[in-house]
């Protein structure tokens, strides 16, 4: 069996495979003793599309569920502490291997699920997913600290215009524009961002709008339209860094089960970055609870190639000893 340096080590590997706004990989490990520490990654946050750092905490928490997975399908336990001091925000939680125990299945499928596990902007198919599936899904978020609101067809609509709207807000700003540049053209981190082809070549023809990145990219799409997807807001019941930081992890439980029942995932960020559209998610919830992000879910055209992963900073410049 590794030492628990070696598995803390491998698991702060693995974690980087993570999704993260822009790809933008907000996060940096710091090993001591038998466990890991996460941190906001200063130098990684994006202070126009995310001022509050919501969705920089939320990757991260998808980054430590992915460590959490990584350390139990090696045989160990995981214990979490979130937030452990609250005079140090940046530090958001401490994942400590506490003894050996019995290697959970579910747990290293997850590990072969992360490696595979990436966003998928093309039309989804007219084949609707699945009731059964989604309850898993959604059943994977829930046990992982935030939930899954389904949108009705009606409301797709109303989504609909609210991401519209978003991105109308974001094209008319200057800063804002020059950031999404910063993250999806050359001037990028090495290692980081999302190149041309993870950005589809034409605006796809659906009811919802995918991301405009101010910019065509190489990935080739189809004329599907939407109709079938699913629509989802991921949400929870406040608005503070702890709830954000469980969201990530649900987050990504949830996509890691929909990967492995065969369903594509796209996150759509813009109508949480806009404080006007977060509205219309609150509203869409029926003040159920506060929105942290809205994903796509649907069967990808298998017909068009998914996009290469996205690239990923060298281990160096995201876990120190």
């Amino acid at each position: 069996m590794d030492s628990t340096a070696d598995v803390a080590r491998a698991a702060a590997e693995l974690a980087t495979l993570a999704p993260s706004i822009h790809n933008s990989q907000p996060w940096r490990w710091r090993m001591d003793g038998p466990g890991l520490d996460l941190y906001l990654a200063h130098s990684r946050l994006l202070g126009i599309t995310d001022p509050d750092r919501r969705l920089a905490i939320l990757s991260c928490g998808a980054a430590l569920h992915h460590a959490a997975v990584a350390i139990v399908a090696e045989g160990w336990h995981a214990d979490i502490t979130r937030l452990p001091d609250p005079a140090a925000p940046d530090h958001l939680a401490r994942l400590d291997i506490t003894g050996p125990a019995p290697a959970s299945p579910d747990a290293m499928r997850h590990v072969q699920t992360i490696r595979l596990r990436h966003t998928d902007r093309r039309p989804t198919t007219r084949t609707p997913v699945e009731s059964d599936h989604l309850g898993a899904i959604a059943a994977a978020a829930h046990a992982n600290g935030a939930r899954l609101h389904l949108l009705r067809r009606d409301a797709v609509l109303e989504l609909a215009a609210a991401v519209s709207s978003a991105q109308h807000t974001e094209a008319g700003e200057q800063a804002w524009q020059a950031e999404l540049a910063y993250w999806t053209g050359g001037t990028r981190p090495t290692g980081a961002g999302v190149p041309d082809t993870a950005i589809p070549a034409s605006p796809t023809e659906t009811t919802v709008p995918s991301r405009d990145f101010g910019h065509p990219g190489t990935l080739p799409i189809s004329a599907e339209h939407d109709t079938a997807a699913t629509f989802a807001i991921l949400y929870g019941d406040e608005d503070s860094p702890a709830d954000w930081l469980r969201a990530g992890e649900a987050l990504s439980a949830a996509w890691l089960t929909a990967t492995e029942l065969g369903i594509a995932v796209l996150p759509l960020s813009a109508t949480v970055e806009v404080a006007a559209t977060r509205e219309t998610l609150r509203r869409l919830l029926a003040g159920t609870g506060e929105p942290y992000l809205v994903l796509r879910l649907g069967h990808a055209d298998p017909d068009h190639p998914a996009a290469p992963h996205t690239p990923r900073l060298p281990a160096d410049q995201t876990i120190e000893r």
